[in-house]
């Protein structure tokens, strides 16, 4: 903005000078042309007297010498003699076909020659005859002071024009610092900081960004009361969850001496420690900013296993987990890769038959950490679809949010989710996480998913 303000100061100023400067500067010309013909014809008039007096060569001679056009050459007699002949004193320059056309004609006239015009005068003398005085006026005589005079317009034009680029620099500084602001802060909502505010008494804001400012700051205001309406309802809805919660509590502890009682109680009380958190979450969603987007994959993929592998063991499923022996830093907070791990897993127990095998592997490199959970099933026809939030895969019980879930959790570092064909028969799901930043880190919303139908080798541990 900056720039483009300068940009038509230059323009505009330009145009005006312009505008002013070229009709002065052929005025100056015209204005040197005619001072020119005017000395000529004041030297003229100064011969006048003396050839209406004699016509006396001698003292004609000393006339013409006291004259400074005389002395400089430039001004020469033409005196008729007894036969009508002229007879010329100093440096003649025009032709005898002019003087002879003055003589006869007796007007005076200006006519071109070698190096400029000669002014030639026409004076009546003795005997009814006319003698003519010309006066030489040389080109540069016509030119004299124009250089000098464009060379101070140019200067004046030059300095308008920096003037106005000053001005302009000066109010689009106070325009551009307010633009900035407006910007400054957007930027700082767009990346999560629901209390950043525009200013809107900047001094030299423009009534227009004042505007925009303001109505930035209601978005705001509205973008921050929404949110916060929306945590309050994730975290009502689910402590909602507690009251059936308590019921199958109460069930369970009348089962003592069950076998199924324990696993209950545990798929309860597990159950409840979820809630907990989501409702934590829901809360301090946006305003814990001390919380560090961190976390061992390792450690969660070995805790999310073991919760899982209770209820494999009584479905008779085959699983295994390889590579959590050394730690995973992944840029992604616990709760989300423990609710994306489990969406993964989820996938495999409501969408296989009971028996399936299944495996969990976790690898890595200096860039990226993957989380590859393969199954035994009859595998995923579309993934496409299965990848669409709220499409689901098919079946019982699906909202199609599960994949949704562990898709934008590896888009958030800037990885993707993406679903092939498994060694085992099934589906291959592979939530890669990148661990430096990359393409796409940190964006929240949809992001094209690439699809992979690969084939990799399984090895038993």
């Amino acid at each position: 903005m900056r720039w483009a303000l300068i940009k038509v100061a230059v323009a505009v100023t330009t145009m005006v000078a312009l505008a002013f400067l070229v009709p002065l500067g052929l005025m100056v010309n015209q204005a040197a042309r005619d001072r020119a013909f005017n000395g000529a014809d004041r030297q003229a008039a100064q011969l006048g007297p003396a050839l209406a007096i004699t016509t006396d060569r001698t003292a004609l001679q000393r006339a013409l010498a006291s004259t400074r056009g005389g002395a400089d050459g430039l001004v020469a007699v033409h005196v008729p003699d007894a036969s009508g002949a002229l007879t010329t004193l100093g440096q003649p320059r025009a032709s005898a076909a002019q003087l002879a056309a003055v003589a006869v004609g007796g007007r005076s006239t200006t006519v071109r020659t070698a190096g400029g015009f000669a002014v030639l005068q026409a004076v009546a003398v003795t005997n009814a005859r006319i003698a003519v005085i010309e006066v030489f006026v040389p080109r540069a005589a016509l030119r004299q002071g124009v250089t000098t005079a464009w060379l101070v317009l140019s200067t004046v034009a030059a300095a308008l024009v920096l003037i106005s680029v000053l001005v302009a620099d000066r109010l689009g500084t106070r325009i551009v610092r307010a633009a900035r602001l407006l910007a400054a802060a957007t930027r700082d909502l767009g990346a999560g900081d629901l209390d950043a505010r525009a200013p809107t008494a900047a001094a030299g804001m423009p009534p227009e960004l004042r505007d925009a400012a303001i109505a930035f700051n209601a978005t705001a205001d509205r973008v921050q009361q929404l949110l916060a309406a929306e945590r309050e309802l994730a975290a009502d809805l689910s402590h909602r969850l507690r009251t059936p919660l308590t019921v199958l509590r109460l069930n369970t502890a009348v089962q003592d001496g069950v076998d199924a009682a324990d696993h209950t109680r545990h798929a309860v009380a597990q159950l409840e420690h979820e809630v907990d958190l989501i409702i934590r979450a829901a809360r301090s969603r946006g305003t814990d900013q001390a919380v560090a987007l961190r976390c061992d994959a390792a450690d969660v993929v070995r805790e999310r296993t073991a919760f899982w592998s209770a209820l494999a063991e009584d479905q008779g499923r085959p699983w295994r987990v390889d590579g959590v022996e050394r730690a995973r830093p992944v840029p992604v907070s616990r709760a989300d890769l423990v609710a994306a791990l489990d969406s993964l897993l989820g996938n495999v127990f409501r969408h296989t038959d009971e028996g399936a095998a299944y495996a969990v592997e976790l690898s890595g490199s200096d860039r990226t950490v993957t989380v590859r959970v393969l199954d035994a099933g009859p595998g995923i026809a579309d993934p496409e679809a299965a990848l669409r939030r709220g499409a689901g895969n098919g079946g019982a019980g699906s909202t199609g949010l599960g994949l949704d879930i562990a898709r934008r959790a590896a888009e958030a570092t800037g990885g993707e989710l993406t679903i092939g064909r498994s060694p085992l028969g099934g589906a291959d799901l592979r939530l890669r996480l990148r661990t430096t930043p990359g393409p796409g880190s940190g964006r929240t919303g949809p992001i094209r998913t690439r699809h992979r139908r690969e084939r990799a080798s399984l090895n038993p541990s």
